[in-house]
């Protein structure tokens, strides 16, 4: 398939993850879509464009970081709530169910995120950093659809290692629905 993707690559450096951005940059015509330095002295690539062209670019981002490459991954067809929950808490006009996928990388959270926000009818809040350097995916729904949206993207990070913590809260007090709302 030669559609539309986004790549992430996270390395335990800045500097090479500069190098790598460049490196990415110059491979293929992919657009840089985000960086980001993140505590604890990571850095995070976000760049997308067709499939081919952002497979050609992650391999010669991979090779430049070398062994300061913390996770990766390709995205194909992104769910268009993920760009907006990546950049920032989204506003939502009511809560019901909360889910809440915890992840040991930020990387992993944003691919979490876009596997159930898939699988179910659900509205993305935040799929970004956290404080120390962790991701956390926060959603919202009815609690069948929150709870398939989180077993979802839970799925696809289970296998690496990467799951921190999983959460389902059926009915959100008022309090916690508006300081997710705000």
């Amino acid at each position: 398939m030669n559609g539309p993707a986004i790549g992430f690559l996270e390395t335990s450096s800045i500097a090479r993850g500069i190098e790598a951005t460049g490196a990415m940059m110059k491979k293929a015509g992919v657009e840089l879509l985000m960086t980001l330095i993140v505590p604890r002295g990571k850095y995070l690539i976000m760049f997308g464009g067709m499939v081919a062209d952002v497979e050609s670019s992650m391999a010669a981002g991979r090779e430049v970081a070398g062994d300061s490459v913390v996770d990766h991954f390709l995205i194909q067809n992104v769910h268009p709530q993920l760009p907006a929950a990546i950049k920032g808490r989204v506003k939502v006009d009511a809560v019901e169910a909360v889910g809440i996928i915890e992840t040991k990388e930020v990387a992993s959270a944003i691919y979490a995120a876009d596997a159930a926000v898939k699988a179910a009818d659900v509205t993305l809040i935040e799929a970004r950093n956290q404080p120390g350097a962790k991701g956390m995916v926060v959603l919202t729904g009815d609690v069948g659809a929150v709870r398939e949206a989180v077993s979802a993207g839970v799925a696809t990070i289970r296998k690496e290692g990467m799951l921190v913590s999983q959460v389902v809260i059926p009915r959100a007090h008022e309090a916690l629905a508006r300081s997710l709302m705000g």
